[in-house]
């Protein structure tokens, strides 16, 4: 009865501590019973072991095939001594007869106990691939438990995910202990387990913490079209409210801007610039360049790419640090995007017309000075322009009597 009992108890504790189904547990007992009986008698017998619900056992059964004449006892047995078992078996039949299968079990509990231990591991592996495959996408809370190499090892609870180096923004830096929030972006099925991936950086993420925050888009009312991010540093994200009555941007930015803070607190100070999203590209090009405000907007529809003059005052802004502004709008509307400023603008229409009249003197028919790249920084366009206009201002008094 102890030993009946230890073994049910021993069964049921793995079930509940490693939470897999009770036929797997039971389909290693079993196998390890037979193991056991098989190393016994050489493999010379046909064996089967079956657990037993009602008594809690594993019982061992032998099988033979009744005969008129027995050649392998090991295999075979008479019609009269089978008889004598079951009354009813004929000739030709396999007749199951049940071993004492103590010994056996007490053996598979030493000699087996790896055998069931790795039945467990694949199944515990099996049930975690399973349960984080289908929450892919979705953002998790771990706790942070190991960096190797650049790599970090961060505890889900039921399994241990990865957050890659490329996948972390830069400037943050956490401890072990420190709590985290990271994207699930891939599961893969290794020999050592089932790999979780995570990322900081991807911009799914911030489409998702936008949905933890916004009531609005988690019920559907405030669909998010699409977001860019430079991680650690700009994102913007473009917003549409199918609903007249609830504009888009103020639902996510919330009470006081309580919504997007929380965003921006979790994303450790990203600056975040969030756009309402417009069928009208131009429009739509307009507002993903906020907030910098544009003057006229030229469309080629053949190329997807576009001229957007702003004011001079502007121009700045319009770009952004190092290109970063225009640079996120672009990628979020999908067109490349020139921008100029009024006076430069003003100056490229009055050259082009002056070569088209023919009036235009030899200082004017110079290669100009190109354009800057809208990837530049904003310090060479205003050097270049500020070259420009020395180039064109008349000389002066002092300068004229010096000559």
């Amino acid at each position: 009865m102890d030993t009946t009992f230890n073994l049910k108890n021993t069964i049921d504790q793995i079930v509940k501590e490693k939470g897999i189904d009770k036929k797997i547990v039971l389909d290693a007992l079993e196998q390890a019973v037979l193991t056991a009986a098989n190393k016994k008698y050489r493999n010379t017998r046909d064996l089967e072991a079956h657990f037993n619900e009602e008594i809690g056992e594993v019982e061992l059964f032998e099988f033979v095939t009744v005969v008129d004449e027995v050649q392998d006892s090991y295999k075979e047995i008479d019609l009269e001594e089978a008889r004598e078992v079951d009354p009813d078996v004929e000739i030709g039949d396999s007749l199951g007869m049940k071993m004492d299968a103590s010994d056996f079990t007490r053996i598979a509990a030493q000699t087996a106990k790896q055998v069931i231990i790795q039945k467990v591991r694949e199944a515990e592996r099996e049930t975690i691939y399973n349960e984080f495959i289908e929450r892919k996408g979705e953002l998790v809370n771990g706790i942070v438990r190991r960096y190797e190499k650049g790599e970090l090892i961060v505890d889900l609870g039921r399994a241990e995910a990865v957050l890659p180096q490329n996948e972390q923004a830069p400037r943050e830096v956490y401890r072990q202990g420190d709590r985290i929030k990271a994207l699930i972006t891939r599961i893969e099925m290794t020999g050592k387990g089932p790999q979780i991936v995570l990322s900081r950086v991807n911009p799914a993420m911030l489409a998702k913490l936008f949905e933890a925050e916004v009531p609005e888009i988690a019920e559907g009312i405030v669909e998010v079209k699409g977001v860019v991010r430079e991680p650690g540093s700009r994102a913007k994200i473009a917003v549409y409210s199918h609903d007249g009555n609830v504009d888009p941007v103020g639902a996510c930015v919330g009470m006081r801007g309580a919504r997007v803070q929380n965003v921006v607190s979790e994303l450790r100070g990203e600056k975040i610039d969030i756009i309402p999203w417009s069928e009208d590209i131009a429009r739509f090009a307009c507002n993903a360049l906020a907030p910098a405000v544009v003057s006229k907007i030229y469309i080629d529809d053949e190329s997807s790419a576009m001229e957007i003059i702003v004011a001079d005052d502007q121009l700045s802004l319009a770009i952004g640090k190092r290109g970063q502004n225009v640079r996120l709008a672009a990628r979020l509307t999908g067109w490349r995007i020139d921008i100029k400023s009024e006076t430069r603008a003003a100056e490229a229409e009055m050259l082009q017309y002056s070569s088209f009249d023919g009036t235009a003197d030899e200082t004017q028919k110079e290669e100009p000075v190109p354009e800057a790249e809208t990837s530049a920084e904003p310090e060479v366009q205003q050097e270049v322009a500020a070259r420009q206009d020395a180039a064109e201002q008349p000389a002066t008094e002092e300068e004229v009597s010096e000559e």
